[in-house]
């Protein structure tokens, strides 16, 4: 069944955003905050039941909890502590003991925050303003200057704009572990789905690949789990999620008025100003803030080659200081350590092979060349977003490629997009109404993982739509036209 392609005779355009969680929500929300349209125009595709709550959110695990402060959290820009307010208001706290942390930050588990987003979106939704297709998209093609959207479970929809709103890629377990492992009960490529954690017995012996802030989470809800047996952590540098400073922070530092031009000079900027910060009897968290605060600035004035110099060798650093742990969470991994159950290795799989349940491994030191022999009976493997698979983590993203409407940017970190986030084919050239929304906007945006940046995200592409809106009704609207607009 089509729809979308004869509504009012084409006089109103039709909108289509593909993905539901909180970057496809919020564009939604923002969208009707800028136009009053009618049923039928704006379409959202997404397979989970509700909206907003996305990969990140919709899990009931309460080992995971959200990993900013409640009072940062918000769909609002302009009002930060909405979310905070919501969670107080409805009394959603209760039972839950350890939420608010030692420093006096608000850090509920992760699914609230999926609730909250649902509960903005869910009106417009229940008034017919927002129609939600519970499908995933099967295709995507371009018909007549139009796009027209097929849903896995034959829905289409005739679209005149699209907005691919879609997160990253699941991790990309190395080819060494999927090679010798795919069969294995208790190899966990993919921790992100619902319940794999339960293979996992409570005295088995645990290789987590990777140290970031899945690893921590996953490493707290084996905890809950009653898991007792030891983990080993391996990562190729042996880096950690940092976290929350014990006090407030305030920002640090000015690196906007000048801004560097290497990724050498940014990073000896901001060590510079860590030293200065600690001079004062400072954290260092209050610098990466500002570093974060700016980022999008910062990122723009390198040059793409100083862009891959920073993907390529800073960003493991960016990541463990500007992702932190909750500390909730980050107590359990500290506890682990204290104890001795979890060590923490600078190590890479040199040679993994099973027999009988058991996993044998050699992993490589960094730095180093020895090597050091364990034996396992479960791999989770926590490696982070797949950016390397992009154009081939969906059928449809592929076609479109393969069609000259999508490309990888530069930095390789996402799909190509300007700054006004309309996509880009593989010369650089605009794909008419055709826009990229949250973490996939990454290359071109700098900073689009955390919350408050893709609600920002979210903010300006909903004003380029209302802005393409304006123009299919013969109305200009500089914000969509000018492709000079920051």
């Amino acid at each position: 069944m089509t729809i979308g392609s004869d509504h009012e005779a084409r006089e109103l355009p039709v909108i289509a955003i593909v993905g539901g969680g909180v970057s496809g929500a919020a564009v939604a929300f923002h969208l009707l905050q800028h136009r009053s349209l009618q049923p039928g125009q704006l379409f959202i595709f997404e397979p989970r039941e509700r909206l907003g709550t996305g990969l990140a959110y919709d899990t009931q695990d309460p080992a995971h909890r959200i990993n900013v402060p409640a009072a940062k959290m918000s769909i609002l820009p302009d009002d930060l502590e909405h979310f905070q307010r919501w969670l107080l208001e409805r009394d959603a706290l209760a039972g839950d003991e350890v939420a608010v942390a030692a420093n006096g930050g608000l850090f509920p588990r992760r699914a609230l925050f999926g609730n909250y987003i649902n509960s903005m979106i869910r009106p417009f939704v229940e008034d017919g303003r927002l129609t939600h297709v519970q499908q995933g998209v099967e295709r995507i093609r371009r018909w007549d200057h139009r796009w027209v959207v097929t849903g896995d479970a034959g829905q289409e929809v005739d679209a005149d704009i699209l907005v691919i709103a879609t997160s990253h890629p699941s991790p990309l377990p190395p080819r060494l572990l999927q090679d010798a492992l795919a069969d294995h009960p208790r190899f966990v490529a993919d921790p992100t789905k619902r319940d794999v954690l339960a293979a996992i017995r409570a005295d088995d012996r645990v290789l987590v690949v990777g140290n970031g802030l899945t690893s921590a989470d996953v490493i707290a809800s084996l905890e809950l789990r009653g898991h007792k047996g030891p983990i080993t952590a391996i990562s190729r540098r042996g880096l950690r999620s940092r976290g929350h400073a014990p006090v407030k922070q305030e920002l640090f530092g000015d690196f906007a008025s000048h801004p560097s031009r290497t990724a050498v000079s940014l990073l000896r900027r901001v060590r510079a100003a860590i030293r200065e910060a600690e001079g004062e009897g400072r954290s260092w968290h209050g610098v990466i803030d500002q570093v974060r605060g700016q980022g999008r600035h910062l990122w723009n004035a390198l040059p793409i080659e100083e862009r891959r110099r920073v993907v390529r060798h800073l960003r493991p650093f960016w990541d463990v200081h500007r992702f932190r742990v909750a500390p909730q969470v980050e107590a359990v991994s500290e506890r682990a350590i204290g104890t001795g159950r979890l060590e923490v290795l600078a190590a890479s799989v040199a040679s993994v092979k099973a027999a009988e349940g058991i996993i044998d491994c050699r992993l490589r030191l960094s730095r180093s060349d020895r090597t050091v022999e364990r034996q396992f009976d479960a791999v989770v493997v926590t490696t982070g977003p797949g950016h390397r698979g992009i154009l081939q983590s969906q059928g449809w993203i592929g076609e479109l490629a393969g069609d000259g409407c999508l490309a990888m940017d530069q930095a390789g970190l996402g799909l190509a997009c300007d700054m006004q986030s309309r996509a880009l084919d593989a010369d650089g050239e605009i794909v008419p109404s055709l826009f990229i929304s949250g973490p996939l906007a990454r290359g071109t945006f700098g900073e689009l993982m955390g919350l408050p940046e893709v609600i920002e995200h979210a903010v300006l592409v909903a004003e380029q739509l209302a802005g393409a809106i304006d123009e299919h009704a013969g109305k200009p609207h500089k914000a969509y036209l000018d492709s000079s607009a920051a």
